[in-house]
């Protein structure tokens, strides 16, 4: 999709007046001339009249084409674009004032800043071009001119810093403002980055820096071994809590062969735990991990290219597919799971402390729903402890608990984690990095609680969502019963009050965060109800705990 004309318009009009003012500005620090300084302190309206023509402009087309692929994302762009060049207008006049303030120009190194400025005429030249030709490379050398800025900025900030500690209070006000005007030209080369972003971002339809370009550009060459993302195409997949992006990949390579990949990217240590992740998988118990196609590292953050997976995440095939393929799913699942749980079980005893757990996100729920605080209550005579409370109590039953046993769990058992292929009547589990050898009802409870708070009002879902629990229950306490796991209902009694709590943090519907509020405080009281002595009597009322 192009720009519309009326909106390129605007645009080329508002990169002319920018460079004109970066211009303005060359020339005024080569003659100093007043008239100069005054031409570009009075022309701040004619800069923000064309961006809010832009703005405008772009909001009335982006309801317009909401249903035009990358539509929207190629107007916020532009947006974004025509706010930075205001941006370098405003810095121009920031530049002129501070300069008002120095008394003695021979603290100015004017030739440098000459310099740096046609560094940056030259990039605001290129904008047009790069826009109207979606053109990455273009887009790319734009964004250099910020290292270049820098580092010249660096230079002078020693330079003025030694000056200041060496003049006594001589000449101090106009090495200051010296300084300030140097930093305004070092934002700029700031603001040319976020412009080249933005274009970047607008040819590849999604938010991209150009670290995280890079990063792709460098998974897709050792990939198909071409560098060349003219037919690159992404599309987004997901963006995790966490602040990860996940995007879908598909690129030809050299033999003309269309690749599917999935690129993900974030802080290095994350994607370095999912890496990890994926490889242990690979030597625990292959075949249901991804592959991964290749790992790239620069600063703090990294990318994983991983093998694309046929199939549909759990989520999906339980909201929009027929009920027969769900139950062929959950057979899957559950027949996958207990092979995981029986090549992978090992002697030790663990214990998960699901209570721990909880203490360490409940400020974040408290965050959210500040109405869940509460304190001990006496009503008609009757102590009523308050969550913090039973929580405590909690945590001291929980010591008495552990798992029999340990097995590889997946670590974060969501629904949109696990993957089915129909065809191939395959499960693989994805987002890997907090897999480890711990309680199996670690997964079970999130698994559970994952499928309750999907947002839907659907009776018929609903409906189904609570018939999934029971049905997993039924298959998770037949396994725990074949392998003599006594206390296996009060420690998922605990992950489940775990997981209904914390989930609340991510929900910002009152009446659904309420109900698994409840369920959660239900689960613990029925917990410190239940006899240490007849812990293997204790049974959950999974149907009614899924009910609505």
């Amino acid at each position: 999709m192009q720009i519309p004309k009326s909106i390129r318009e605007n645009l080329r009009f508002l990169i002319i007046e920018v460079g004109s003012q970066v211009a303005n500005l060359q020339t005024y620090f080569d003659t100093h001339s007043v008239t100069v300084a005054k031409r570009i302190l009075d022309r701040s309206g004619y800069t923000n009249n064309l961006k809010t023509r832009i703005h405008s402009s772009c909001l009335s087309r982006i309801e317009r084409d909401k249903n035009v692929r990358n539509a929207a994302s190629l107007l916020r762009s532009t947006e974004s674009v025509a706010t930075d060049l205001v941006r370098i207008a405003e810095l121009c006049r920031d530049c002129i004032q501070q300069v008002g303030y120095i008394s003695n120009t021979n603290h100015l190194p004017s030739k440098l800043y000459v310099s740096l400025l046609g560094r940056i005429s030259k990039g605001i030249r290129i904008i047009d071009l790069a826009i109207i030709n979606s053109d990455t490379r273009l887009a790319l050398k734009i964004g250099r001119i910020e290292n270049k800025l820098d580092c010249a900025y660096r230079k002078l900030l020693k330079k003025y810093i030694r000056d200041l500690k060496q003049q006594k209070k001589k000449n101090t006000e106009d090495l200051v403002a010296a300084l300030f005007v140097a930093h305004s030209l070092e934002q700029m080369g700031d603001v040319l980055l976020n412009i080249s972003e933005s274009i970047i971002s607008a040819n590849l339809g999604q938010p991209f820096s150009t670290d995280r370009y890079h990063s792709l550009q460098a998974s897709v060459e050792l990939l198909n071994g071409v560098d060349n993302d003219s037919d690159l195409v992404l599309e987004t997949v997901a963006q995790t809590k966490s602040g990860s992006g996940i995007s879908g990949v598909s690129t030809t390579d050299q033999e003309g062969v269309e690749q599917l990949a999935i690129f993900k990217d974030g802080q290095k240590r994350k994607v370095k735990e999912e890496r990890q992740g994926v490889e242990s998988w690979h030597e625990i118990f292959p075949g249901l991990a991804p592959k991964i196609l290749s790992y790239h590292k620069q600063g703090q953050s990294a990318s994983l290219l991983i093998e694309h997976l046929a199939g549909l995440t759990f989520e999906k095939i339980l909201l929009h597919e027929p009920p027969k393929l769900l139950d062929q799913t959950l057979k899957q699942l559950q027949k996958t799971l207990k092979q995981v749980w029986n090549g992978t079980r090992t002697k030790k005893a663990v214990s998960a402390d699901y209570m721990g757990q909880l203490q360490k996100r409940l400020a974040d729920v408290y965050e959210l729903h500040p109405e869940f605080v509460q304190s001990d209550m006496l009503i008609c005579g009757a102590t009523v402890q308050s969550f913090d409370t039973l929580l405590s109590r909690a945590q001291s039953y929980e010591k008495k608990l552990r798992a029999p046993f340990a097995v590889y769990i997946h670590g974060d058992f969501n629904v949109d984690n696990i993957i089915y292929d129909p065809l191939e009547k395959k499960i693989n589990f994805i987002d890997l990095h907090r897999s480890s050898y711990m309680d199996y009802v670690q997964d079970i409870s999130v698994f559970m609680v994952s499928n309750y708070r999907l947002r839907v009002v659907d009776p018929v879902i609903r409906r189904r969502i609570r018939e999934l629990a029971c049905s997993f229950y039924s298959f998770s306490a037949a396994y725990a019963k074949s392998k003599g796991d006594n206390n296996f209902d009060l420690r998922l009694a605990l992950g489940l009050a775990r997981s209904f709590a914390t989930s609340t943090r991510f929900v910002v519907d009152k009446t659904l965060a309420r109900a698994m509020w409840l369920r959660a405080r239900y689960l613990l009281e029925s917990v410190l109800l239940t006899d240490p002595k007849q812990m293997h009597k204790y049974r959950i009322p999974i149907k009614e705990l899924f009910v609505g």
